[in-house]
């Protein structure tokens, strides 16, 4: 690997570490970061699952005020992200790298949709407190343990997804369930990769730097969350999100 590919892989960790952390949109920066260094797109997915975890380590370190009094409601939801992240993973593994690269615009697509789309954070959170009070909904595990299986298999905007569960699903600030959605989101991330780091090939070169630029943003995630213009960030990478399926869609299908 060229010193100029290391540093590209570092600042897009730093990218993704950041809007990972802030807004669940990481995959969709290291993702093609790491297929502009020439990686397969299975070895890509795999090596970026490992270094997504360094993500939720900075980000989680950064969290504690706003996890405060959140353990009981954490327990369930890092249990279904746990089993849900193994179910992907294991998923991933046994679909065929030609399936895989078949599949992968159509998730970066949708997942360009969904970020797209998605409601603001502060609406939703209203709509979840005036649904369910001070209770937090039956189908609210459920959710977030097939949000983790998509995560476990291939991650872009499970971020996302999950925020908006969780905003909707508990009625908590912005801060607060973006804490939590970190919390399991890397939860489900970490027995994913350990899942990769023993049955499949990590591309170590690749991962090093990713992660590294990736922890460095996600410990800056959390200090940026209330003041990012997140609704600007969310559509540019959207689009980019668009332009990147469609690329590998005329690659994947001609």
């Amino acid at each position: 690997m060229s010193v100029l590919e290391w540093l590209l892989l570092v600042a897009a960790g730093v990218g993704a570490g950041l809007t990972g952390s802030i807004a669940g949109l990481a995959s969709l920066v290291s993702y093609p970061a790491l297929l502009a260094t020439g990686l397969p797109p299975v070895t890509a997915n795999v090596t970026n699952t490992v270094a997504l975890v360094l993500t939720s380590v900075g980000s989680v370190s950064a969290s504690r005020p706003e996890l405060a009094g959140q353990g009981r409601r954490l327990v369930p939801l890092v249990v279904a992200g746990v089993l849900g992240g193994t179910a992907g993973a294991l998923l991933l593994l046994v679909t065929p790298a030609e399936a895989f690269e078949r599949l992968v615009p159509v998730l970066i697509g949708a997942a360009a949709l969904a970020i797209l789309l998605q409601r603001p954070p502060a609406e939703l959170a209203a709509e979840g407190r005036r649904a369910h009070g001070a209770r937090d909904p039956w189908w609210l595990v459920a959710l977030t343990g097939l949000i983790a299986v998509y995560g476990g298999y291939f991650g872009a905007a499970a971020g996302v997804l999950l925020l908006a569960t969780v905003l909707l699903g508990t009625g908590e600030a912005l801060a607060r369930s973006n804490a939590l959605k970190n919390v399991v989101l890397g939860s489900a991330n970490a027995v994913a990769a350990v899942g990769f780091i023993v049955l499949a090939d990590v591309a170590w070169s690749a991962a090093l730097p990713l992660a590294l630029g990736c922890l460095v943003g996600g410990r800056l995630g959390p200090r940026v969350v209330r003041r990012a213009p997140q609704a600007l960030l969310r559509r540019l990478i959207a689009v980019a999100g668009l332009a990147l399926a469609v690329v590998l869609a005329v690659d994947a299908y001609r």
